[in-house]
């Protein structure tokens, strides 16, 4: 497990579902976008359920408490409970408990689980500057959050008043594209104060602490869309991860990812838990192999060769480029091999 700096996706003889004991999964761009469930999503959790693999939800979205989103994916056809879901609103109500005393107040600018989680830790949610809170709590709000909250935070954190963010996702994906995360909301108020929040969501480590602790997994296997919180944050934390193109990562991106941001397995989709992965052979002179496809970097370009299914096409490309970018990023021109696969 927690092969870092690799320079090509892993294989793996057996099906995932059965070389690990839990899936470690994001919700967002993975098994839900907009609301709605993504292709084969449904049906692969329940196969692998029925494998035995145990399935919790880690998500950076604080908006939503636990059971709105086991009841929402129960809804879905993934039958789950409040305990199966991990949230970075009870990652940063963790981080915050263990630095204030009980009872302690808590300007919150967010929703709903951000003010249940801090709750569940014996703080108190306040909604103004004004209410003698002791600490500034921001999380993913949704799209009506109000201007004015933003406000409110950078009152109380010009004061002197310690911030905490629950993650710092740029975008959010939904039915309609790609939205405005908690990250945006951040840099609001980091321009107004000037201010650092403390930050607990993927990739840092509380959010893998609270996650450890929530589903005592022994051999977890992280599930994501995004290689900046979710496959970093199985980087940082030294277990393995699976990358699915079904939210916001691109192949392009997937290329040039640098070390810390390069999946231990990529698959189309959550169907990828139910089989083995192929393995990628070769060298750099010789070229890159999987299935019927051979990747190379050649001169600033690289290049693919042969046929068959585009992910194996894929995985290859990403070994050439992995290879060749060392400890960096790969910034040779791939528009053409990715081309020949369909992206």
């Amino acid at each position: 497990m927690g092969q870092h700096g690799r320079s090509a996706p892993g294989g793996s003889a057996t099906a995932l579902s059965a070389a690990y004991d839990t899936a470690l999964l994001d919700l967002d761009g993975v098994v839900y976008a907009g609301g709605e469930a993504i292709p084969h999503a449904v049906e692969a959790l329940g196969e692998a359920r029925a494998d035995g693999m145990h399935l919790a939800y880690v998500t950076n979205n604080a908006l939503r408490t636990p059971d709105a989103v086991a009841a929402h994916l129960t809804e879905l056809g993934v039958p789950a409970e409040p305990d199966d879901v991990i949230t970075s609103a009870q990652a940063v109500a963790r981080l915050v408990a263990d630095q204030l005393p009980q009872g302690a107040r808590v300007l919150v600018i967010g929703g709903e689980g951000l003010r249940v989680a801090l709750r569940e830790r014996g703080l108190v949610p306040v909604e103004s500057a004004d209410d003698d809170p002791a600490a500034v709590v921001q999380g993913y709000g949704g799209p009506e959050l109000p201007w004015g909250r933003f406000a409110e935070a950078s009152y109380a954190i010009a004061r002197g008043l310690p911030w905490y963010a629950s993650n710092t996702d740029l975008t959010i994906p939904g039915a309609r594209g790609i939205a405005p995360g908690n990250g945006a909301a951040v840099e609001v108020v980091r321009i107004a104060t000037g201010a650092e929040p403390q930050v607990a969501g993927k990739p840092l480590p509380p959010m893998h602490r609270e996650t450890i602790l929530r589903t005592g997994a022994r051999r977890p296997l992280v599930v994501g869309d995004r290689l900046d919180t979710d496959i970093e944050g199985a980087y940082n934390g030294g277990v393995d991860s699976l990358l699915v193109l079904t939210g916001v990562t691109a192949p392009a991106e997937l290329l040039a990812a640098r070390p810390e941001h390069r999946p231990t397995y990529v698959d189309a989709d959550l169907r990828g838990l139910l089989t083995g992965q192929p393995e990628v052979t070769g060298a750099p002179g010789d070229g890159f192999r999987c299935g019927g496809w051979t990747a190379v970097a050649d001169g600033d370009a690289l290049a693919l060769d042969g046929s068959g299914e585009p992910m194996d096409g894929l995985r290859a490309l990403c070994a050439a480029a992995w290879s060749r970018a060392g400890d960096g990023s790969c910034g040779l021109e791939a528009g053409k091999a990715l081309a020949r696969l369909g992206w």
